[in-house]
């Protein structure tokens, strides 16, 4: 998706004199309510809507691999202070456990993620976090619907790392000054207090319970394929439907390597696949902010 807001990033460098990270993925959500999603037809019933826009723009869509596939339970955790603090300033701290079968597959990952609608900003933020354990970075342009329209779709600029629970340090990691010695960037938001040292808790004493199903692979040409999944939100134990999403990822090792074809392509399929369903569309609206906003008291946020 060529798009003059994804332009090219100013030479820089990290403090250690590493390069500044660059978009190495591309990814497209419709964040969609989730009234349809009361078993796995839903899943399959949006899937259709995909098959139809692939087809009338001429993409490849091939079911066959998520053919008989059933949906993967995911649990997932937002940690923050009280008054928001990290999301305020456009941090995103989670922690995902995957499940089969009903039990836990490995640790559970730690997700940090720096999320801005200026791509320099996110860039120029080291995400690396200080632990002695292997880690993963993922740089991510994210593609979603205007906020208050169904024309047209908006930027934001996904700055990651993700590492098992147990690649980081067995310390405290609820207190601040933990927090913010294994991610750096938090230090300018850091504050203590004379009796009392700042701590996160669990968002709003809530654990979603994803369920996510995969629903086929989309071919845009030239080598770019991208799984496409449908994804529900809800509440542990209550069962309560937060929001519900469509979204593929298209992974590259330079831009610059991605052809015009399929970056058009990948634009078409976006828009067409957004005015099919618009009937499911989700204005205004992201999963960690429906986390957030759960219980009143909306955060301010850069999404």
């Amino acid at each position: 998706m060529k798009d003059p807001r994804i332009k090219n990033l100013k030479r820089g460098h990290y403090a250690d004199g590493t390069p500044l990270d660059d978009i190495q993925y591309l990814e497209c959500k419709l964040i969609l309510r989730p009234d349809e999603f009361t078993s796995p037809k839903g899943f399959h019933k949006f899937g259709k809507l995909v098959a139809l826009a692939a087809k009338e723009c001429g993409i490849k869509y091939n079911t066959r691999k998520a053919a008989g596939t059933r949906p993967q339970i995911r649990e997932v955790e937002f940690f923050d202070t009280k008054d928001f603090r990290l999301y305020n300033n456009a941090f995103i701290l989670r922690r995902r456990v995957r499940y089969e079968d009903g039990f836990p597959i490995g640790p559970p990952e730690i997700v940090f993620k720096f999320r801005h609608p200026n791509l320099q900003t996110a860039a120029d933020l080291d995400i690396r976090p200080n632990i002695s354990g292997k880690y993963r970075i993922k740089f991510k342009a994210e593609a979603l619907p205007l906020k208050d329209k169904y024309g047209g779709y908006r930027l934001l600029f996904s700055h990651n790392v993700q590492f098992p629970i147990n690649e980081g340090p067995r310390s405290d990691n609820t207190a601040l000054p933990t927090l913010v010695s294994i991610f750096p960037p938090l230090k300018n938001i850091r504050t203590m207090h004379a009796k009392k040292i700042d701590r996160v808790a669990m968002v709003n004493h809530t654990i979603v319970e994803e369920v996510l199903q995969d629903i086929g692979t989309l071919d845009f040409g030239k080598g770019i394929t991208a799984n496409a999944n449908v994804a529900l939100w809800r509440t542990r134990g209550e069962h309560q439907k937060l929001v519900g999403e469509f979204a593929f990822e298209v992974k590259f090792a330079r831009r610059s390597d991605v052809h015009k074809k399929p970056r058009k392509r990948v634009a078409n399929f976006f828009i067409r696949l957004k005015q099919k369903s618009q009937a499911w569309i989700y204005l205004g609206a992201t999963k960690t902010a429906m986390v957030y906003r759960l219980k009143g008291n909306p955060p301010r946020a850069h999404e």
